[in-house]
């Protein structure tokens, strides 16, 4: 379509900036629909009375939003923020398929390197402790999330 007004296409493989444009989209796509789906149960969660009781007292949209959705969507907003980060601190199978780590190595996450140093360079220690230490830093990683963002999340709630 740029080509027919006259204006260059960008070359998304081709240049190192550009490449991240196509697989953030492409991990954006292939992960919306998981985190749709947490955020759709912590929704259905929330008891239509508590709007009911709102809209008496007067409160408008964006008050029951602030008052009443948000905080008892905590739970379910911290489960698909955790999965989100650890999916994209993991992220393997997109990169593999649409670059393979390049142009050069400039779209090479972690697990990529894990991937090669083991299995395609036969690096077997070195690629065995960089799993290692994905795993740990995904763990701390979680452990931490929870404590900062929702140590209470899953506490303030009501059996």
């Amino acid at each position: 379509v740029l080509e027919r007004v006259g204006i260059a296409p960008p070359t998304w493989f081709a240049d190192a900036l550009m490449a991240w444009v196509p697989l953030v989209l492409a991990d954006v796509w292939k992960t919306t629909p998981f985190v749709s789906v947490l955020l759709l149960a912590g929704l259905q969660n929330i008891d239509r009375s508590l709007y009911e009781a709102a809209e008496i007292d007067g409160a408008g949209p964006w008050q029951q939003f602030t008052k009443i959705t948000l905080p008892l969507l905590r739970p379910a907003l911290l489960v698909a923020f955790l999965f989100r980060t650890l999916d994209a601190f993991r992220v393997f199978d997109v990169v593999y398929v649409m670059t393979g780590g390049g142009p050069g190595t400039a779209t090479e996450p972690i697990a990529l390197y894990t991937f090669a140093s083991l299995l395609q360079n036969l690096r077997f220690g070195f690629g065995s402790a960089l799993s290692v230490i994905v795993f740990a830093v995904a763990f701390v990683f979680a452990l931490a999330s929870i404590r900062v963002i929702g140590g209470s999340a899953f506490l303030d709630r009501p059996a």
